[in-house]
């Protein structure tokens, strides 16, 4: 049973019963069933329950002998687990299914939610970006997150560490969604579980991966279809050349959405796949309103009234601990500390107290850090208290 790139282009008939979604479940976690063969197979067959019934001769017909449909009893464990998480099951043809996602070649045929369903009515914009990010694109992120959100439009991201967390903790408050790699009750990574759990309150988690599944390294492309498939355009903050961001990027441009980028330092790495974006014919991105005056001229919802910064102010962080003595930090907390600030670095300066504001660690704990990577010849300082990594 081979994936037909090309199903139907006719959205199949939602179910109407719970029989019918387990039906559909059954079906979509059959093995060798993936999002083309399923609307496939309903195609031909008229129903989930029929294509079912067939499944083990076309499995035959495939050369594939002794072919077992998922058994019902794991679709209603699938039901339960989704009970017991809050999770709301989104089918293909429904009103709630996202109608931008729809039109996507392999769109799943049905989702995970949890959360305000209702969101997924409002425009999207995706953001995305490297997981090692520099102190300069965080602050990107949040700023356009936040601009973004102030004009009514939902950014969405994949829950990940470094860009995607930015964007999604800029517009926790005000809305926004995770596409998920995993089960949407899988918190991954786990330093963002408070992350997803306050997105679940204004926002929504989604995923079309059954529930409990522990994201694997395959998910993550498939996981990347629906985020470009949801939104109206791609941001790409920060990417390496070989990257993540990179292929949601030509997914996007696949599905016929738009691509941008911000760009980035010659010198570092971290921006080598924004730049090469930008070459290529993506719209640069210094502001919101690059992004809005790129999406075709459609309705949004009104925006509230107070207008705000381009770069907002980030909130004031609580007083952090009083720092432990110097030699009474472990290597493994030094080397850490060394990795974290090189993390936050690029050929671009950044000034030496926004480098502490963003680590949130005491300035006498970073200071002598700082001079050992200066002795190293990893960093440079360069007039005006501004930092570079060499």
């Amino acid at each position: 049973m081979s994936e037909d790139p090309h199903p139907s282009t006719h959205p199949p008939l939602p179910p109407t019963t719970e029989d019918d979604r387990v039906s559909w479940l059954r079906l979509l976690r059959s093995h060798r069933v993936g999002p083309a063969t399923f609307l496939r197979l309903l195609g031909e067959h008229g129903s989930a329950d029929s294509a079912l019934a067939a499944l083990p001769e076309v499995a035959r017909a495939a050369g594939v002998k002794d072919y077992t449909p998922c058994p019902e009893a794991v679709a209603m464990g699938e039901l339960r687990a989704a009970k017991a998480a809050g999770a709301q099951m989104i089918c293909m043809g429904e009103p709630g299914y996202p109608a931008d996602l729809q039109q996507i070649p392999d769109a799943p045929p049905l989702l995970w939610a949890i959360g305000d369903p209702d969101i997924l009515k409002r425009p999207m914009i995706a953001l995305v970006g490297a997981r090692n990010a520099s102190s300069l694109g965080l602050r990107m992120a949040r700023a356009l997150a936040a601009d973004l959100a102030a004009e009514g439009l939902v950014v969405v991201s994949g829950l990940a560490r470094g860009i995607d967390t930015a964007a999604h903790t800029a517009t926790r408050e005000t809305g926004t969604v995770a596409i998920m790699a995993g089960g949407v009750d899988v918190m991954y990574p786990a330093e963002n579980a408070r992350l997803a759990e306050d997105i679940a309150k204004t926002g929504l988690r989604l995923s079309e991966q059954p529930m409990g599944m522990a994201p694997q390294a395959r998910h993550f492309p498939r996981r990347n279809r629906i985020i470009s498939g949801i939104s109206k355009a791609v941001v790409v903050v920060e990417a390496a050349a070989k990257s993540g961001s990179l292929i949601t990027a030509r997914m996007a441009l696949d599905q016929g959405r738009e691509v941008l980028a911000v760009p980035g330092h010659p010198f570092d790495a971290r921006a080598a796949g924004c730049n090469m974006l930008i070459r290529d014919g993506a719209l640069l991105v210094r502001r919101a309103a690059d992004v809005t005056e790129a999406l075709p001229a459609a309705p949004r919802p009104a925006a509230a009234q107070a207008e705000m910064p381009l770069a907002p102010t980030a909130p004031a962080l609580p007083a952090p601990p009083a720092a432990p003595p110097r030699d009474s930090r472990s290597l493994h907390d030094t080397a850490l500390l060394h990795s974290r600030i090189l993390d936050r670095l690029g050929p671009s300066p950044l000034a030496e107290d926004q480098l502490i504001r963003d680590l949130a660690v005491p300035a006498n704990a970073v200071t002598p850090v700082l001079t050992d990577l200066e002795l190293d010849g990893r960093i440079r300082r360069q007039p005006g208290g501004l930092l570079s990594r060499v």
